[in-house]
């Protein structure tokens, strides 16, 4: 019960510090004012899918609500390595090692949104968010490290002339899907908030080696 009892503590806490009621966080996550009375006062232990959704609903790390219920989660490489300042391949080993995320979900819908950017990309339109507020984007994250690095090298290839109108096309895609606000994963939700975007880079990337290759 101690577990369920550093949840309750931590659960309140947020709550207090967000001004929000049991009765509003039910409404927000759709678990049931009863359920988060019992969760909160220790009489019942949290399913993952309530972690997910409280988290999600109040803003903070979902490792911080998985500690605090007695989950065994290694919470060193999600906060040093999912962030946005992150390289691909370290984010890629919290993708593999991590069970807050459903990762063939995410990265099924991620595919999808890439597709529809691709075309986008090429349009005029398209285009110019890619050129105009590719840097705007990278300061409002403040952007620096080696997956920052790779969208701006991305981001050069996109600009250059003699870059094919194919490649152009997936190297924008991630562009768009970094700079407009449709993530799966909503950027707030920290640390996971950029692990769709590392997934669209990592996808971009892999087609682009493929596309080299042939």
């Amino acid at each position: 019960m101690d577990n369920n009892r550093d949840l309750g503590v931590t659960l309140s806490t947020i709550l207090k510090e967000r001004s929000l009621s049991m009765r509003k966080l039910s409404a927000l996550t759709g678990v049931d004012t009863s359920t988060i009375s019992r969760i909160i006062n220790g009489k019942q232990q949290a399913k993952p899918e309530h972690l997910r959704q409280f988290a999600l609903h109040l803003g903070v790390p979902a490792v911080r609500l998985f500690q605090a219920a007695g989950f065994e989660v290694d919470a060193s490489p999600i906060s040093d390595t999912s962030g946005i300042h992150a390289s691909i391949d370290s984010i890629k080993e919290v993708l593999q090692s991590t069970n807050l995320i459903d990762r063939q979900f995410t990265t099924e819908l991620v595919q999808k949104e890439l597709k529809k950017y691709e075309q986008y990309a090429l349009m005029e339109e398209g285009e110019r968010i890619i050129r105009d507020e590719f840097a705007a984007k990278v300061l409002s994250v403040n952007g620096a490290g080696p997956f920052i690095d790779e969208l701006k090298h991305m981001f050069a290839l996109f600009c250059k002339e003699d870059t094919s109108l194919e490649k152009r096309a997936l190297l924008g895609s991630a562009l768009l899907y970094f700079i407009l606000s449709t993530d799966i994963i909503p950027d707030y939700v920290f640390p996971l908030g950029y692990l769709d975007d590392a997934i669209a880079v990592q996808l971009v990337i892999d087609r682009i080696k493929q596309m080299d290759r042939i």
